[in-house]
């Protein structure tokens, strides 16, 4: 019975994903690999793009990189896309984070845009943080908002070396967040029917935060930092399985948005008064 069951649950999984062609950043390891991975087993075509050991290898931290990496994407798509997840990222506390986290990710769906707008049932989603609501560099946050690379990389660079340097990544993922949330109920985005949205992972084990649990005491203070009570700590792919729905045809109408998939932290941190700032139909007595 179970070899005859097997095929229908995989029919069942690619639906949605089949005849679609996805462009995933930050492909080679972490969460980049295993929504490749989970794509492809889907009958997804994928264009993986990363540093190297990718489809398209370019450096998303410089803008001609960036463009080279556009235009790598376009040769291999034919200049038609269904959806971008733009997943790059870096956590190191260097101006290159910000380079990579906000303007590699912004320009390269703003220079995918017109493509995703000839793709059918076309979808955009960047992998953002719970980072997010960790302390911020204003300025730097809107130096990214105002698209002044210059500035925002100097701001980064002063940081780079002082007490501050722990707010470069948060700050660039908030950036990012904020500019998903002004852009994706836009002409350009939701207008032309490309639901634009963010997710922001808990702590997810991957090579790239290993050095933060390196000691029982380091362990200890990022865990008091991201509390994750439900599941503890993530696997890549528990990120990427909300990736692949947030950049499927049944991702109709989220707009906007940065979901949190991090075990409960979100909710720890910020309680319940989220929505405080406007409660148009609360009344006193």
């Amino acid at each position: 019975m179970e070899p005859r069951l097997l095929p229908w649950l995989d029919t069942v999984e690619s639906r949605g994903t089949m005849h679609r062609t996805y462009v995933v950043t930050g492909s080679a390891s972490g969460i980049g690999r295993a929504t490749v991975e989970l794509l492809r087993r889907q009958g997804a075509k994928v264009i993986g793009v990363d540093l190297r050991s990718a489809d398209v290898a370019a450096d998303l931290s410089t803008p001609q990189g960036r463009a080279d990496a556009v235009d790598g994407i376009l040769i291999e798509a034919g200049r038609r896309l269904d959806a971008v997840i733009a997943n790059a990222g870096l956590s190191v506390p260097s101006a290159r984070t910000v380079a990579v986290n906000y303007f590699g990710a912004v320009e390269l769906l703003e220079a995918l845009r017109p493509a995703l707008a000839a793709g059918r049932h076309p979808r955009a989603v960047v992998t953002s943080s719970m980072a997010t609501l960790m302390p911020v560099h204003d300025d730097l946050v809107e130096a990214c908002l105002a698209g002044d690379e210059d500035a925002a990389l100097g701001i980064a660079r002063g940081l780079e070396a002082g007490e501050a340097q722990g707010a470069i990544y948060p700050s660039s993922k908030r950036a990012l967040s904020r500019w998903v949330r002004r852009q994706a109920p836009t002409q350009r985005w939701a207008g032309c029917g490309i639901p634009l949205n963010a997710v922001a992972p808990g702590i997810v084990d991957t090579p790239m935060v290993a050095d933060l649990f390196a000691t029982p005491e380091s362990a200890a203070a990022v865990d008091e930092m991201v509390p994750m009570p439900l599941g503890g700590h993530m696997a890549a792919e528990d990120a990427a399985r909300l990736l692949v729905w947030m950049a499927s045809e049944e991702n109709t109408h989220v707009c906007g948005q940065t979901i949190y998939v991090d075990g409960g932290s979100d909710a720890v941190l910020r309680g319940d008064d989220v929505w405080s700032w406007h409660d148009p139909v609360s009344t006193a007595g």
